[in-house]
């Protein structure tokens, strides 16, 4: 299926990746994988967030790919990932491992990378012996492991039981989002970007989020309010650093220091002033030199070869 949802030119155009394949997850749901960069490169993997696509990483794999090799996924449901009829942290964590299993050599190690929903991912499947064997650190960014919907702020009124519930039914929502208008930008900057975003930062969120189906959107947000993976951010022991906007309305700056605090191998704290939820396209250097950093520091010669590639995956043509 294919639903390009993404502006077509500038930084953050997503670039055409050099070979695509299909994960096949542990309930038969089918994940659109993209690789960029060349094979025996150290491997970077980046997991997009909720009503987003593999496109919200355009700029980090732009960056990245001349020296790395960028394994980026669609979430079921999302991007060129059909949906499915299983929407639970279990079910991230299952396609979270078999996007790591199709793309790397048994042994093989990535720094992992997730925005949101996909730092999430990452907490869900801390605990699976398949991520410990691929994983040699971890990038959590905008994202939280409980209480997401008590502790948004996208309504502008005093935290408590209205606030959570009224919170609870504009992110859940059934309504189509609509096409890209300017009222429709200036709610999204203001729900999920910092004030001072530029407008081709706030053009590019804009079209990646609205592309993602309704029912997509809504199940998910199901699966987010009642998130609580406070347990497995306890059992996340590969060195992890993290990333928060201070101005960042849907997961407040209090989930990036409950986290720096709760992870057991926490390498670092990076609070991006003035920066939104949406932290890898407004403060895309950020970003990258954060997955830069893990890569010198936490990969060696042993985990980039040439055998990490699934026989399925297609090569693109020039």
């Amino acid at each position: 299926m294919s639903r390009p949802g993404h502006v077509v030119s500038g930084p953050y155009a997503p670039p055409a990746p050099r070979r695509e394949l299909v994960a096949v997850s542990a309930d038969g749901a089918r994940l659109h994988v993209e690789v960029h960069g060349e094979r025996g490169a150290p491997t970077v993997v980046l997991a997009h967030g909720w009503t987003c696509s593999t496109a919200f990483w355009a700029a980090q794999i732009r960056a990245l790919a001349a020296t790395h090799r960028v394994v980026a996924y669609d979430q079921r449901g999302h991007g060129r990932s059909p949906a499915a009829r299983t929407h639970s942290t279990t079910a991230l964590a299952d396609d979270l491992v078999a996007v790591l299993a199709a793309t790397l050599a048994p042994g093989e190690r990535a720094v992992v990378a997730g925005h949101s929903m996909g730092g999430m991912t990452i907490m869900a499947a801390a605990a699976r012996p398949e991520f410990a064997e691929h994983t040699a650190a971890a990038l959590l960014c905008s994202t939280g492991s409980s209480r997401l919907v008590a502790e948004a702020q996208v309504l502008p009124v005093r935290a408590g039981r209205a606030r959570t519930r009224i919170t609870g039914a504009v992110l859940g929502s059934r309504a189509p989002l609509g096409p890209v208008t300017p009222v429709a930008r200036k709610v999204l900057k203001y729900a999920t970007m910092g004030p001072g975003s530029a407008p081709d930062k706030v053009e590019a969120c804009a079209r990646i989020v609205h592309a993602c189906p309704t029912g997509v959107r809504h199940a998910w947000s199901q699966v987010l309010a009642g998130l609580d993976l406070d347990a497995d951010v306890a059992r996340l022991a590969v060195p992890t650093a993290v990333i928060g906007g201070t101005a960042d309305r849907l997961t407040p700056i209090v989930h990036a220091r409950g986290l720096a605090a709760a992870l057991p191998n926490c390498v670092g704290l990076t609070e991006l002033t003035g920066m939104g939820h949406m932290t890898p396209v407004e403060a895309p250097e950020a970003v990258t030199a954060a997955l830069r950093e893990l890569t010198e520091l936490y990969l060696d010669a042993t985990d980039a070869n040439d055998t990490g590639l699934d026989t399925t995956e297609k090569e693109k043509t020039p």
